[in-house]
């Protein structure tokens, strides 16, 4: 796992596997929160350093220091699957012959060097239905739903309103998710998202309404951290589910907040590129994106959802919808991986 979405991709699955008797070993790198998500979990887990790099050498000498780290685990434990969103793992499992399938809900175009290096040498893509995996289309074992529905799936998560004591505030108060990633990712390059002059546009809109919480992967500027929230990272969907607007440049975190029936805005150059996010947006009308030079066309839609009294009620009408449509994720790959291993 390199980020703390991939652990919520496979928390239920390895708690149903656990359950049956399956031992699950977690191998992770310090992203963001991830470290703190999976502490006194009941598995075996390897924690290894997120380094930071710049070059292409750097990077090259990164992934050749995990993947040693990775084999020296495989050797140990002898897997009978593994299951992941490193390249990592295709590797190792090409080399000790264990079976490993790449996780991805980004299209192929996206992340190419996924596709070059990962797919290439995966024995399966699990991907959404509308996620392309070309030129690995043989190879793609796909599912109706997203990533999200492994663990936000209401059959796994119930959001619990405990979470208006921890952020200090009443059930009554209105209140706003702005998220910030730091888009450093190696397909990110050349991306940008919200810039800190919009987001204190943003702040000073919303904050005469409610209250505006902010949770960032990026160094915030001295002005914005009396809104950072102080809270623990599993606590996090609880917050979103009550969220009266989400707003970020996060691809993860609109998808989380779509599927929780949050009015989710998106701004990053991203949009129109994703087929996931696409879906969610012009399928299932919960999550509207915009490009980083679109700043007023989202306000002018954060304007019209302000003044929307109905939009509450609407937004979990277009949640069921794609409820309905969609399967839990979890039970389908806990029934895949003990098919397979």
């Amino acid at each position: 796992m390199g980020h703390p979405a991939h652990y919520h991709n496979v928390k239920t699955v390895a708690k149903n596997l656990h359950q049956k008797g399956w031992e699950i070993i977690f191998v992770a790198r310090g992203k963001d929160v991830l470290f703190d998500l999976i502490e006194d979990l009941p598995y075996s887990i390897y924690k290894l350093p997120e380094k930071k790099s710049s070059s292409k050498f750097a990077l090259v000498k990164t992934v050749l220091q995990r993947e040693k780290a990775l084999f020296n685990i495989v050797k140990k434990h002898k897997p009978a699957l593994m299951l992941g969103t490193d390249i990592a793992i295709t590797h190792i499992g090409k080399i000790t012959g264990t079976p490993a399938y790449i996780m991805n809900e980004d299209d192929a175009e996206i992340v190419p060097q996924m596709v070059k290096y990962g797919y290439r040498y995966a024995t399966g893509i699990i991907a959404p239905e509308c996620c392309s995996v070309k030129p690995y289309e043989r190879k793609k074992i796909s599912y109706n739903g997203y990533h999200e529905l492994a663990y936000l799936h209401p059959n796994h998560f119930t959001p619990s309103k405990s979470i208006y004591t921890h952020l200090g505030i009443d059930e009554n108060t209105p209140y706003f998710i702005l998220r910030f990633v730091s888009l450093s990712a190696h397909h990110d390059k050349g991306i940008n998202g919200i810039s800190n002059e919009f987001a204190k546009k943003l702040i000073d809109k919303l904050t005469p309404i409610g209250r505006v919480f902010i949770t960032s992967e990026r160094k915030l500027e001295p002005e914005f951290e009396p809104f950072r929230i102080t809270i623990h990272p599993n606590d996090m969907h609880n917050v979103l589910a009550f969220a009266k607007i989400y707003i970020g440049d996060s691809q993860t975190m609109t998808a989380e907040a779509a599927v929780l029936g949050t009015p989710a805005l998106r701004m990053n150059d991203f949009v129109r590129k994703i087929s996931y996010l696409e879906e969610l947006e012009h399928r299932y009308q919960l999550t509207y994106g915009y490009k980083p030079h679109q700043q007023k066309d989202l306000e002018n839609q954060l304007d019209q959802w302000l003044n929307d009294k109905n939009l509450q009620s609407e937004w979990n009408e277009r949640k069921n919808k794609l409820l309905k449509d969609k399967i839990d994720v979890a039970q389908f790959l806990t029934g895949f991986i003990e098919e397979h291993a």
